[in-house]
């Protein structure tokens, strides 16, 4: 039994009679540190999925997105993100408080690519990284347990359109979203979120 697979994953292998290929995919592409060609991969990205389990075990995902290379390798164990304004919910970074195990989606929809990420986030407040981001909040630290490049098979094939107006921009205020001008937020909403 490797880290990777637990009694669910192995019990299901063992019924779909799985378990050799399993091992045998394990052994080829799963290793624990970044390569260079998975840094140009991450780096190229403009967003990602992430998701997050809180102390009783109830997961969520979110969707990070930023300029591209908005996510920096550091090295090869470990990559680092902004967070950046959302809806004050703190769901994905709540999530990290308690538990830090985290699992990253990295996706090229236009070049079909897929990349998994697992590892251990860590929030950090005054990152000096912060200095390198405009309007982040803080940035978030993760070190790499394991990750693969993985089968794009069932990618399906988009084409990105245009970046989001929304993105944090040098020497640019971005917009107000519509949800923060709803009558119903007003006296909630502080300059913090």
């Amino acid at each position: 039994m490797t880290e990777t697979f637990h009694q669910g994953n192995l019990e299901l292998q063992n019924h779909f009679d799985s378990r050799k290929l399993a091992d045998r995919v394990h052994e080829l592409i799963v290793h624990e540190t970044i390569t260079d060609e998975e840094r140009a991969f991450i780096e190229s990205r403009d967003m990602f999925f992430i998701s997050s389990v809180d102390d009783q075990g109830r997961p969520t995902v979110s969707h990070k997105g930023g300029a591209t290379g908005f996510v920096r390798v550091i090295d090869e164990k470990t990559i680092a993100f902004p967070d950046y304004d959302g809806n004050g919910m703190f769901l994905t970074t709540g999530n990290i408080a308690l538990n830090p195990e985290v699992g990253l989606l990295f996706i090229d929809f236009e070049n079909p690519q897929r990349l998994r990420l697992h590892g251990t986030a860590n929030i950090v407040l005054d990152d000096p990284l912060l200095e390198e981001y405009i309007d982040a909040k803080f940035i978030i630290r993760i070190t790499v347990r394991n990750l693969f490049l993985n089968c794009p098979r069932y990618i399906h094939r988009y084409k990105k359109l245009e970046q989001s107006e929304y993105v944090p921009k040098k020497d640019c205020v971005a917009p107000i979203p519509d949800w923060k001008k709803l009558d119903a937020v007003q006296d909630v909403l502080t300059d913090k979120i």
